[in-house]
């Protein structure tokens, strides 16, 4: 099993690089994982509604030219299916059938995905109605991964 993430952006901080490296060496016993950082365009104070389309256009590109084909791919996405951890573990193991044993998932940058990325998505979910900063949504993402990969096993997680 390949699990690969897809963000904008490197992270900064100590600590979330810690949470990234911790989620992703619990992950690995289960899949293969791999985070591909993509760089995140440059914008105007202020853009304009074509400008913001543009970055998002020109962050789509990257993030589909990276995407393997046969993967089956989910986007984390303000609008999406809001799934309890039961139900994304659920969701998880259909998507490694579906994906052949290959499961991709991105991040938006801070401006979101573009319509192409929406349109070649298997499946959008959320993180819920709030707003998250993109590191934090990152390292959401992997314990959530990690807390699938317990629950499909019957394995004791922490509550």
């Amino acid at each position: 099993m390949k699990i690969t993430l897809f963000c904008f952006g490197k992270l900064k901080e100590s600590f979330w690089k810690d949470a990234v490296s911790d989620y992703t060496k619990r992950i690995s016993p289960y899949a293969k994982i791999e985070i591909v950082e993509l760089s995140d365009e440059p914008i105007v104070d202020n853009p304009s509604t074509a400008q913001i389309e543009e970055v998002k256009n020109k962050e789509g590109k990257k993030l589909l030219a990276k995407l393997e084909k046969s993967a089956y791919f989910v986007i984390f996405d303000g609008h999406g299916k809001n799934l309890d951890s039961p139900g994304f573990a659920a969701f998880l193991d259909k998507a490694f059938t579906l994906g052949g044993s290959h499961v991709s998932f991105a991040i938006g940058g801070s401006l979101g995905l573009s319509d192409e990325v929406k349109a070649r998505a298997n499946a959008s979910l959320s993180f819920g109605a709030m707003t998250f900063p993109h590191n934090l949504a990152r390292v959401m993402a992997l314990e959530q991964i990690y807390r699938c990969f317990k629950i499909l096993h019957n394995e004791p997680y922490h509550k």
